[in-house]
């Protein structure tokens, strides 16, 4: 199936509509037991805010989509709130429709995934292993990655759409290498090799370029440091005594989350399809995962 995000002003507005023209995309116990507000409620107060539609056929294709509300799509997509939607964006995709400027509001979340994947990498590592790690942060914890998922979807994932990657993530790359983060170079079959300085002024730079709800949570695992500005302002900064203890504070932190709005998702998800449709979704999820475990 192909995944379609729509980010809406109002869902329950949204919902209304759509149940008048597409009442047989959705689940028949919501549509006859509270419509538009309990499809809705399901979707914030079980789910993260978003609620799919899945084995819906259109020009002999077949999609789920997903309806959230735009100002919960961009609260992940810059804070990582949830770190659902905004692991999405760090992957590649194709914005079809863009009436904010979603493309420049997510650079501070890719900006942020690289520098959350470089601090849980080794010094030197090629450039597929920093995608596969980026595309990795949005799955650990995800506890479909135990029973329902590809156990190599993460390597699928880059394979496929490895120049797509590269696209995306080359400038936030030379601009690292600019500021003497990293180094990128070239083996003779092409392929980009990248070493990183692991000293703690460049994992300090690391960790302010992650998001402030993410360096609240190190701070109070890792302790503050509180510096004065040129402006004369007090600036508190994350306390970074040891590289490999940021890396692992922020490794369970990321797992954490991931792990709670998977958790969620998944019992909203399989509410909101119904039984017959929950049955023939998760079979075909536990299918895949055996065949890869084969």
């Amino acid at each position: 199936m192909v995944d379609y995000i729509l980010g809406v002003s109002d869902p329950i507005q949204w919902h209304s509509e759509n149940l008048k023209m597409n009442k047989h995309h959705y689940a028949s116990w919501m549509v006859h037991l509270g419509g538009e507000r309990l499809i809705t409620a399901v979707a914030d107060k079980i789910g993260v805010g978003v609620h799919f539609n899945p084995f819906v056929t259109w020009n002999g294709k077949m999609f789920k989509y997903g309806v959230v509300r735009m100002h919960d799509l961009l609260q992940d997509v810059q804070y990582w709130e949830k770190f659902y939607l905004c692991g999405r964006l760090q992957k590649p995709v194709q914005i079809v429709v863009d009436n904010l400027d979603i493309r420049k509001i997510n650079y501070i979340n890719l900006r942020a995934a690289l520098s959350a994947s470089l601090l849980l990498l080794p010094s030197e590592f090629t450039e597929a292993d920093l995608y596969a790690k980026i595309c990795n942060l949005s799955y650990m914890g995800d506890v479909r990655m135990l029973f329902a998922e590809d156990k190599n979807k993460v390597k699928k994932i880059v394979a496929g759409q490895f120049d797509l990657f590269h696209s995306m993530y080359r400038p936030y790359l030379e601009e690292f290498e600019a500021k003497k983060l990293l180094k990128l170079s070239s083996t003779a079959n092409h392929q980009i090799e990248v070493s990183q300085d692991c000293d703690l002024s460049v994992s300090r730079s690391l960790v302010s370029a992650l998001p402030p709800s993410i360096r609240s949570q190190l701070s109070m695992k890792q302790g503050e440091e509180v510096k004065p500005s040129q402006t004369g302002r007090v600036l508190h900064d994350t306390k970074i005594s040891s590289r490999e203890e940021a890396a692992n504070c922020l490794q369970r932190i990321l797992r954490r989350r991931v792990m709670v709005s998977s958790a969620r998702q998944a019992i909203s998800g399989l509410l909101a399809v119904g039984g017959v449709n929950a049955t023939m979704y998760v079979a075909n999820k536990i299918n895949k995962a055996w065949k890869s475990w084969r």
